[in-house]
Protein backbone atom coordinates (compact mmCIF):
# COMPACT_ATOMS: atom_id res chain seq x y z
CA UNK A 1 0.00 0.00 0.00
CA UNK A 2 1.38 3.57 -1.08
CA UNK A 3 2.37 5.93 1.58
CA UNK A 4 2.32 9.85 1.08
CA UNK A 5 5.91 11.27 1.07
CA UNK A 6 6.31 14.07 3.65
CA UNK A 7 8.31 16.50 4.86
CA UNK A 8 9.68 13.99 7.60
CA UNK A 9 9.50 10.77 5.01
CA UNK A 10 12.79 8.93 5.17
CA UNK A 11 12.95 6.50 2.20
CA UNK A 12 16.12 3.76 2.52
CA UNK A 13 19.23 4.87 1.57
CA UNK A 14 22.57 3.31 2.95
CA UNK A 15 23.32 6.33 5.14
CA UNK A 16 26.76 6.75 6.45
CA UNK A 17 28.04 9.54 8.87
CA UNK A 18 31.15 10.88 7.39
CA UNK A 19 33.96 13.30 8.12
CA UNK A 20 36.02 15.87 5.53
CA UNK A 21 39.86 16.42 6.11
CA UNK A 22 40.40 20.25 4.68
CA UNK A 23 44.42 20.84 3.51
CA UNK A 24 44.50 23.59 6.40
CA UNK A 25 44.16 20.76 8.66
CA UNK A 26 40.27 21.11 10.30
CA UNK A 27 37.73 18.03 10.52
CA UNK A 28 34.28 18.73 9.09
CA UNK A 29 31.34 16.64 9.88
CA UNK A 30 28.78 14.88 7.10
CA UNK A 31 26.64 12.22 6.00
CA UNK A 32 26.31 10.34 2.56
CA UNK A 33 23.57 8.49 1.76
CA UNK A 34 23.55 6.41 -1.55
CA UNK A 35 20.58 3.91 -2.99
CA UNK A 36 20.27 0.88 -0.69
CA UNK A 37 20.51 -1.90 -2.57
CA UNK A 38 22.46 -0.44 -6.34
CA UNK A 39 24.95 2.13 -7.11
CA UNK A 40 23.99 5.91 -7.83
CA UNK A 41 24.29 7.12 -11.00
CA UNK A 42 25.17 10.62 -10.06
CA UNK A 43 26.11 12.58 -7.17
CA UNK A 44 25.27 15.62 -5.64
CA UNK A 45 27.74 17.89 -3.28
CA UNK A 46 25.29 20.01 -1.21
CA UNK A 47 26.98 23.37 0.14
CA UNK A 48 24.59 24.77 1.98
CA UNK A 49 23.36 28.22 3.04
CA UNK A 50 24.76 31.22 5.20
CA UNK A 51 25.78 29.42 8.47
CA UNK A 52 25.86 32.67 10.89
CA UNK A 53 21.80 33.10 9.85
CA UNK A 54 21.15 29.70 10.47
CA UNK A 55 21.95 27.10 7.15
CA UNK A 56 23.74 24.28 7.67
CA UNK A 57 23.95 20.71 6.22
CA UNK A 58 20.25 19.95 7.44
CA UNK A 59 18.24 23.32 5.78
CA UNK A 60 15.18 21.83 4.59
CA UNK A 61 15.54 21.43 1.07
CA UNK A 62 19.54 19.56 1.01
CA UNK A 63 17.46 17.25 4.20
CA UNK A 64 14.43 16.37 1.61
CA UNK A 65 17.48 15.58 -1.41
CA UNK A 66 19.21 13.41 1.36
CA UNK A 67 15.99 11.62 2.51
CA UNK A 68 13.98 10.80 -0.71
CA UNK A 69 16.96 11.34 -3.85
CA UNK A 70 18.91 7.93 -3.47
CA UNK A 71 15.54 6.03 -3.27
CA UNK A 72 13.47 8.26 -6.25
CA UNK A 73 16.48 9.33 -8.42
CA UNK A 74 19.42 6.89 -7.98
CA UNK A 75 21.61 9.46 -7.03
CA UNK A 76 24.41 9.76 -3.79
CA UNK A 77 23.72 13.08 -1.92
CA UNK A 78 26.55 14.61 0.48
CA UNK A 79 25.56 16.84 2.62
CA UNK A 80 28.14 18.41 4.96
CA UNK A 81 28.73 21.66 7.41
CA UNK A 82 31.63 24.27 6.70
CA UNK A 83 34.00 25.09 9.31
CA UNK A 84 32.16 26.20 12.41
CA UNK A 85 29.01 25.17 11.23
CA UNK A 86 26.57 23.19 13.82
CA UNK A 87 23.66 20.38 13.37
CA UNK A 88 22.33 17.51 14.30
CA UNK A 89 25.29 15.43 13.03
CA UNK A 90 27.71 17.64 15.34
CA UNK A 91 29.74 20.63 14.38
CA UNK A 92 32.94 21.14 12.23
CA UNK A 93 36.02 22.58 13.28
CA UNK A 94 37.56 25.66 12.47
CA UNK A 95 35.68 29.20 12.23
CA UNK A 96 33.06 31.12 9.40
CA UNK A 97 35.68 32.74 7.33
CA UNK A 98 32.88 34.69 4.75
CA UNK A 99 33.58 32.16 1.78
CA UNK A 100 37.12 32.71 1.94
CA UNK A 101 39.00 29.82 3.54
CA UNK A 102 35.68 27.51 2.87
CA UNK A 103 37.27 27.64 -0.29
CA UNK A 104 39.41 24.38 1.48
CA UNK A 105 36.04 22.98 2.83
CA UNK A 106 34.58 22.42 -0.77
CA UNK A 107 37.84 21.05 -2.23
CA UNK A 108 38.08 18.48 0.74
CA UNK A 109 33.84 17.19 -0.17
CA UNK A 110 34.95 17.13 -3.72
CA UNK A 111 38.18 15.06 -3.12
CA UNK A 112 36.12 12.68 -0.64
CA UNK A 113 33.79 12.07 -3.96
CA UNK A 114 36.48 11.36 -6.20
CA UNK A 115 38.42 8.80 -3.27
CA UNK A 116 34.50 7.35 -2.72
CA UNK A 117 34.63 7.03 -6.40
CA UNK A 118 31.24 8.52 -6.61
CA UNK A 119 29.90 8.95 -10.07
CA UNK A 120 29.06 11.97 -12.37
CA UNK A 121 29.45 14.60 -9.01
CA UNK A 122 27.48 18.09 -9.93
CA UNK A 123 27.39 20.39 -6.87
CA UNK A 124 24.32 21.77 -5.43
CA UNK A 125 24.51 25.15 -3.85
CA UNK A 126 22.10 27.48 -2.32
CA UNK A 127 22.65 31.24 -1.05
CA UNK A 128 26.01 31.57 0.16
CA UNK A 129 26.61 27.94 -0.86
CA UNK A 130 25.98 29.32 -4.39
CA UNK A 131 28.97 32.01 -3.93
CA UNK A 132 31.15 29.26 -2.44
CA UNK A 133 30.21 27.08 -5.77
CA UNK A 134 30.58 29.95 -8.13
CA UNK A 135 33.82 31.07 -6.43
CA UNK A 136 35.80 27.78 -5.63
CA UNK A 137 33.62 24.99 -7.19
CA UNK A 138 34.94 24.84 -11.22
CA UNK A 139 36.92 21.62 -10.57
CA UNK A 140 38.05 19.12 -13.29
CA UNK A 141 36.64 16.52 -10.75
CA UNK A 142 33.00 18.11 -11.25
CA UNK A 143 30.40 17.69 -13.97
CA UNK A 144 28.52 20.66 -13.37
CA UNK A 145 26.77 22.68 -10.95
CA UNK A 146 23.09 23.90 -9.81
CA UNK A 147 22.65 27.07 -8.12
CA UNK A 148 19.42 27.48 -5.87
CA UNK A 149 18.86 31.16 -4.93
CA UNK A 150 21.99 32.45 -6.12
CA UNK A 151 22.84 36.20 -4.60
CA UNK A 152 25.64 36.74 -6.58
CA UNK A 153 26.83 38.41 -3.49
CA UNK A 154 30.60 37.56 -3.71
CA UNK A 155 31.09 35.97 -6.68
CA UNK A 156 32.75 37.87 -9.05
CA UNK A 157 33.40 38.47 -13.08
CA UNK A 158 36.08 37.07 -12.88
CA UNK A 159 34.63 33.72 -11.29
CA UNK A 160 31.68 33.88 -13.79
CA UNK A 161 34.61 33.76 -16.63
CA UNK A 162 36.00 30.60 -15.26
CA UNK A 163 32.91 29.12 -15.45
CA UNK A 164 32.10 30.17 -18.63
CA UNK A 165 35.97 28.76 -20.11
CA UNK A 166 35.11 25.49 -18.53
CA UNK A 167 31.86 25.05 -20.44
CA UNK A 168 30.57 22.95 -17.69
CA UNK A 169 26.78 22.98 -17.42
CA UNK A 170 25.86 25.72 -14.63
CA UNK A 171 21.72 26.06 -13.82
CA UNK A 172 20.18 28.85 -11.51
CA UNK A 173 16.94 28.11 -10.36
CA UNK A 174 15.78 31.56 -8.62
CA UNK A 175 12.59 32.25 -7.05
CA UNK A 176 10.21 34.42 -8.63
CA UNK A 177 9.91 36.69 -5.07
CA UNK A 178 13.83 36.38 -3.85
CA UNK A 179 15.06 39.29 -1.62
CA UNK A 180 18.49 39.36 -3.53
CA UNK A 181 18.38 38.20 -6.98
CA UNK A 182 15.15 38.03 -9.08
CA UNK A 183 14.82 36.39 -12.25
CA UNK A 184 15.45 38.79 -14.84
CA UNK A 185 18.46 40.62 -13.27
CA UNK A 186 19.68 36.65 -12.83
CA UNK A 187 19.26 36.40 -16.45
CA UNK A 188 21.47 39.42 -17.13
CA UNK A 189 24.21 39.04 -14.43
CA UNK A 190 24.60 35.39 -16.17
CA UNK A 191 24.69 36.00 -19.33
CA UNK A 192 28.56 35.92 -18.79
CA UNK A 193 28.03 32.96 -18.89
CA UNK A 194 26.87 31.23 -22.51
CA UNK A 195 25.95 28.02 -21.05
CA UNK A 196 24.10 29.04 -17.98
CA UNK A 197 20.17 28.05 -17.68
CA UNK A 198 18.33 30.71 -15.35
CA UNK A 199 15.04 29.05 -14.83
CA UNK A 200 12.57 31.37 -12.52
CA UNK A 201 10.33 29.57 -10.23
CA UNK A 202 6.59 31.67 -10.43
CA UNK A 203 5.80 31.95 -6.61
CA UNK A 204 8.60 30.76 -5.18
CA UNK A 205 11.41 32.80 -2.48
CA UNK A 206 14.41 32.51 -1.31
CA UNK A 207 13.90 29.48 1.22
CA UNK A 208 12.23 27.34 -0.85
CA UNK A 209 9.49 27.06 1.88
CA UNK A 210 6.64 25.44 0.22
CA UNK A 211 8.67 24.67 -3.25
CA UNK A 212 11.06 21.57 -2.17
CA UNK A 213 9.28 19.22 -4.50
CA UNK A 214 10.09 21.51 -7.38
CA UNK A 215 13.41 22.05 -6.76
CA UNK A 216 14.14 18.43 -6.27
CA UNK A 217 12.55 17.63 -9.44
CA UNK A 218 14.55 20.16 -11.45
CA UNK A 219 17.40 18.56 -9.99
CA UNK A 220 17.17 15.21 -11.25
CA UNK A 221 15.83 16.55 -14.19
CA UNK A 222 19.17 17.64 -14.91
CA UNK A 223 21.71 15.06 -12.65
CA UNK A 224 19.72 12.12 -13.84
CA UNK A 225 17.62 12.59 -16.75
CA UNK A 226 16.72 8.99 -17.45
CA UNK A 227 14.05 9.63 -14.28
CA UNK A 228 10.45 10.79 -15.00
CA UNK A 229 9.88 14.02 -13.25
CA UNK A 230 7.37 15.23 -11.08
CA UNK A 231 9.25 12.49 -8.74
CA UNK A 232 6.59 10.27 -7.10
CA UNK A 233 4.49 11.89 -4.10
CA UNK A 234 4.15 8.03 -2.84
CA UNK A 235 6.24 5.37 -1.89
CA UNK A 236 5.18 1.82 -2.14
CA UNK A 237 7.59 0.40 0.50
CA UNK A 238 9.43 0.77 4.19
CA UNK A 239 9.94 4.63 5.03
CA UNK A 240 10.87 6.04 8.21
CA UNK A 241 10.31 9.38 9.92
CA UNK A 242 13.03 11.85 10.58
CA UNK A 243 13.39 14.18 13.39
CA UNK A 244 12.41 17.34 11.12
CA UNK A 245 11.68 19.24 14.36
CA UNK A 246 15.57 19.66 14.99
CA UNK A 247 15.97 21.43 11.73
CA UNK A 248 12.78 23.77 11.71
CA UNK A 249 13.93 27.18 13.58
CA UNK A 250 17.01 27.14 11.60
CA UNK A 251 15.67 26.64 8.75
CA UNK A 252 12.89 29.07 8.90
CA UNK A 253 15.96 31.53 10.80
CA UNK A 254 18.18 31.35 7.86
CA UNK A 255 18.14 34.39 5.96
CA UNK A 256 15.91 36.41 8.47
CA UNK A 257 16.67 40.05 8.04
CA UNK A 258 19.87 39.21 6.39
CA UNK A 259 22.15 42.30 5.40
CA UNK A 260 23.79 42.33 1.74
CA UNK A 261 26.70 44.46 2.46
CA UNK A 262 28.40 45.85 -0.67
CA UNK A 263 25.79 44.19 -2.85
CA UNK A 264 25.60 46.30 -6.43
CA UNK A 265 22.54 46.47 -8.28
CA UNK A 266 22.89 48.11 -11.47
Amino acid sequence: MSTAIRAASMLPARREEIELHTADGLRLVGELALPADRDPVATLVCLHPLPTHGGMMDSHVFRKAAWRLPALADLAVLRFNTRGTSSVRGTSEGTFDGGDAERYDVAAAIEYAEFAELPNIWLLGWSFGTDLTLRHGCDPGIAGAILLSPPLRSSTEADLATWAESGKPLTALVPEFDDYLRPDEARRRFAAVPQAEVVGVPGAKHLWVGDAETVLDEVVRRVNPAVSVPLPSEWDGPMETGDASAYADRTVAAFADLPVPGEVRD
